[in-house]
């Protein structure tokens, strides 16, 4: 058994391997500041390290920014803008399965 990918854009039809590349994920820990909200993002920053991935994690800690995702209890972690935890602080090994599903 196969699997064909096929990727053309309106330009090219033709696949261009040579500049295919994959997107970085996008890691955003929302908290204003607090312990627990620290404590998330050295986690994260942690797992991603232990993973390997390549990420960019950056902390959110507007209000405002933190409540367009709908996370009224902080922390919370959000992965490509999916949010996956709130309100508590998962473990590293918990955050690592988190980035790798």
């Amino acid at each position: 058994m196969f699997v064909v990918l096929r990727i053309a854009n309106k330009k090219d039809k033709h696949m261009d391997l040579e500049n295919l590349k994959l997107a970085k994920m996008e890691i955003k820990v929302l908290g204003t500041g607090c312990a627990k909200c620290k404590s998330l993002e050295k986690a994260t920053r942690e797992a991603v390290e232990k993973a390997g991935i390549d990420a960019t994690v950056t902390k959110v800690e507007d209000i405002v920014e933190i409540m367009q995702f709908g996370v009224m209890t902080t922390p919370a972690l959000v992965i490509d803008g999916e949010v996956v935890v709130k309100g508590k602080v998962p473990s590293v090994s918990e955050i690592t399965k988190l980035l790798t599903k």
